[in-house]
C-alpha cells in the first residue's frame, strides 16, 4: 500500500510507515523524528537475512531541505535495481563506495596542491629563499648576491626566472653564466655560477633540514643541475702577495698619523686593530666595546657558520686614542666618519687608503706599487710573522684558518694576552722601535 504525504506529515516521533509492495525487492519505509517531521528509509533483508533500514534522507514537502515523497521512490528503485541485482549487503557497499569517493578526492587534492607547489617552485623562487637564508644567517654578501641573481638572471632571462627549478638543465644555466663570461666579465660569471650552484645545494639540503627556511624546504628540490657545469677558467680571484715592506710599513704610519680626524683615525684604528676586515669593523657599536676592559667585540660571519663567531680584539693605547676620535654624538656606530651615524663601510676605507697609497706614491714611498685594505691586511700578517708571532696567534687575532675541530670545539682560550702583545708588537714596528716578540706562555686549562 502507498503512503501518502498526509500520513507522513501526521507521524508521530519513533512511528513507522512502510509502503508495500513486491515481497524480497526492499520497501520504502518513514519514520517520525522526535524533533518533528520524518526520515525516509530503504528496508531489505542483507546477505546473512537479517533487517536493514538504510537511511536514504529527510523528508521535505517542498523538496528543499530534504526530499519529497516522490524524490524517496527514486531513490528507492536506484537502491532496490542494485540489490536485486546483486547488492545483497547495500550498507557496507554503499560505505565502501563513499569511503573510496572521499580518498579520490584526498588525492585529487594533494595532487593539486602538490602541482601548485611544483609550479610556485621556480628557479627565481629558488634564488630568492637563498638570498633570504643569506641574510637569515647575517651574511654580509647577501645584498651583493642579489643583485647579481636579479641582473643576470631575472632580468636578463625572465622565461627561465619563472620556470620550474627543477626542469632547470645545465645547458639554460650554461647560456646564463656564458653571456656575462662572453662579456669580458670572467670574475663576475664565476661568482654568478657559484651563487647559482649554492642556491641549488641550499634547495637540496633544506629537504631534510628542520631548521631550514620554509620557502626553501617547501620547494623539495630533487636535483642541481649547476654542478655539472665547469668552472670558469680565470674567474677565480687572483690571490693577491702585496705585503709593505717595514719601510713602506713605516711610511704609511707617519701619513696616516698625521691625518686629522677622521681619516687618519679611521685608518689608524683599521691598522692597529689588525687589519681586521672593514665589513666587520663597520658593524662594532658601543655595545661592542668593553671600556674598562679596552677590548672590541666583533662577529665574524665568514664561511659557512650559521652563528657568527664572536671575535675578541683588545685595544692598545694608540688605537683606543684613534676610536675616542672617532665616536661622535649623532649615533651608536663606532667605527665611523660620520660621528656614529653609521659604519664605515670597505669603500671609505678603500678610499682613504688609496688617497694615502697615492701620495707615497708621488714620494718614491712605494717599493712594489699601490695597495689596498687587503693588502695592509696581509702586511700585518706577514711583519708578525718575521717578528715571531706565532701563527695560531695571528690566525686568532685576524680570525681566519679556524675552523678545525680543536678550535671550533675543544680550544676555549681567548687568546686576548697573546693578541694584545702582538698588536703591541705592530706598534713598534710602525713607529721605528724594536719590535721583537716576548712570547706568553700559554695557561694551563
Amino acid at each position: 500500500m502507498a503512503m501518502t504525504v498526509k500520513e507522513i506529515e501526521a507521524l508521530a516521533p519513533g512511528a513507522w510507515l512502510t509502503e508495500t509492495g513486491a515481497r524480497n525487492e526492499g520497501a520504502l519505509r518513514a519514520k517520525g523524528s522526535p524533533s518533528g517531521g520524518a526520515s525516509f528509509y530503504f528496508r531489505y533483508r542483507d546477505s546473512l537475512l537479517r533487517y536493514d533500514d538504510l537511511p536514504i534522507g529527510s523528508f521535505d514537502v517542498r523538496g528543499k531541505r530534504g526530499l519529497t515523497l516522490d524524490q524517496a521512490r527514486a531513490k528507492v528503485r536506484v537502491l532496490r535495481n542494485r540489490y536485486l541485482n546483486g547488492d545483497r549487503d547495500l550498507r557496507a557497499a554503499l560505505d565502501a563506495e563513499r569511503r573510496e569517493s572521499e580518498r579520490q578526492r584526498e588525492q585529487a587534492t594533494q595532487a593539486a596542491e602538490k602541482a601548485a607547489a611544483r609550479q610556485a617552485a621556480t628557479l627565481g623562487n629558488l634564488l630568492t629563499g637563498y638570498v633570504d637564508r643569506l641574510r637569515d644567517e647575517g651574511k654580509p654578501s647577501a645584498r651583493a648576491v642579489e643583485r647579481a641573481l636579479l641582473r643576470h638572471v631575472r632580468d636578463a632571462w625572465p622565461l627561465l626566472w619563472t620556470t620550474v627549478a627543477d626542469d632547470v638543465s645545465a645547458d639554460d644555466l650554461l647560456a646564463v653564466v656564458a653571456r656575462v663570461a662572453n662579456d669580458g666579465k670572467r670574475r663576475e660569471a664565476g661568482k654568478l655560477q657559484s651563487y647559482i650552484g649554492s642556491a641549488y645545494k641550499s634547495g637540496l639540503r633544506a629537504r631534510m633540514d628542520a631548521l631550514a627556511l620554509p620557502a626553501l624546504r617547501e620547494m623539495k628540490i630533487t636535483a642541481n643541475p649547476a654542478r655539472d657545469l665547469i668552472p670558469i677558467a680565470g674567474s677565480a680571484a687572483g690571490a693577491r702577495d702585496r705585503a709593505l715592506s717595514v719601510a713602506e710599513l713605516r711610511a704609511y704610519w707617519r701619513r696616516i698619523e698625521a691625518l686629522p680626524a677622521p681619516d687618519g683615525a679611521l685608518l689608524r684604528f683599521h691598522l692597529l686593530t689588525g687589519g681586521q676586515r672593514a665589513e666587520q669593523l663597520a658593524r662594532l657599536t658601543i655595545a661592542d666595546l668593553d671600556q674598562s676592559a679596552a677590548v672590541i667585540k666583533l662577529r665574524d660571519p665568514k664561511g659557512r657558520r650559521a652563528i657568527p663567531r664572536v671575535h675578541l680584539i683588545p685595544l692598545i693605547p694608540a688605537a683606543a686614542d684613534a676610536l675616542r676620535q672617532l665616536r661622535g654624538d649623532a649615533g651608536h656606530y663606532l667605527f665611523t666618519i660620520d660621528k656614529g651615524l653609521s659604519g664605515a663601510v670597505y669603500a671609505s676605507v678603500q678610499h682613504r687608503v688609496r688617497a694615502v697609497a697615492d701620495a707615497m706614491a708621488e714620494a718614491d714611498e712605494l717599493e712594489n706599487g699601490s695597495f689596498t685594505p687587503g693588502d695592509l691586511r696581509r702586511t700585518v700578517e706577514t711583519r708578525l710573522a718575521a717578528e715571531g708571532v706565532p701563527v695560531h696567534v695571528r690566525a686568532q687575532l685576524q680570525s681566519h684558518g679556524l675552523g678545525g675541530v680543536q678550535a671550533k670545539h675543544y680550544d676555549r682560550h681567548d687568546y686576548l694576552p697573546e693578541k694584545l702583545a702582538a698588536l703591541e708588537t705592530l706598534h713598534r714596528l710602525c713607529i721605528g722601535k724594536g719590535a721583537k716578540v716576548i712570547p706568553i706562555k700559554r695557561k694551563k686549562a
